[in-house]
């Protein structure tokens, strides 16, 4: 695919996420998408063949995006405390972010898949917790971390952040210090 038809899918992707976001993966349909992007039907179904489609790719943009941007970070040899509060940051504000967010969409498409060792959940959580450990063990080594169970401080901030997602897309968490608090607690456990 050329230049134009990336472009295409990008703007597609662009559109879809917004209404992914505020309708969750169920209720979004290809008519929806192609109304959003202003696209023809046979336009869109050129790019895509379903909403699965569109929505495996957008998690996949997102996911490959932050996994470069640290390993990018890592290999300038920045600071690992540096790029730990930035992501803490970013899922600190994810998580507080109720209006922004694909938490509903994520579980929505993810619970329709079966239970495999190839199911796409499961391997953007091996992505997710790769990065993590590589940036936990990348702040070992350099001693600016404490020595830590690399693989369960990282499974900690996963399934916490994942948990505080989910929860706060189907029912009201008021208390902003709920995620303020876990992330704090991390950083607590890996910085010196």
């Amino acid at each position: 695919m050329g230049k134009k038809g990336d472009k295409t899918k990008a703007a597609i992707r662009k559109a879809a996420l917004v209404l992914f976001v505020q309708k969750g993966f169920k209720d979004v349909t290809m008519k929806d998408i192609c109304e959003a992007a202003g696209l023809s039907r046979g336009g869109l179904y050129t790019h895509y063949g379903s909403t699965g489609q569109v929505f495996a790719d957008i998690i996949n943009e997102l996911m490959s995006g932050l996994k470069s941007q640290v390993a990018e970070k890592m290999e300038r040899d920045l600071p690992a405390a540096l790029i730990l509060d930035e992501l803490l940051e970013r899922y600190q504000s994810e998580m507080l972010d109720r209006s922004g967010s694909l938490g509903l969409a994520f579980y929505e498409y993810y619970s329709g898949m079966p239970l495999s060792e190839d199911n796409a959940m499961l391997k953007q959580y091996y992505i997710s917790k790769t990065m993590l450990c590589s940036l936990i063990k990348y702040g070992i080594d350099k001693g600016e971390f404490k020595q830590a169970n690399v693989n369960a401080v990282a499974d900690l901030l996963l399934f916490s952040y994942q948990g505080v997602r989910m929860l706060s897309s189907i029912m009201p968490l008021d208390d902003d210090n709920i995620p303020k608090g876990m992330i704090s607690e991390i950083r607590a456990m890996l910085v010196k």
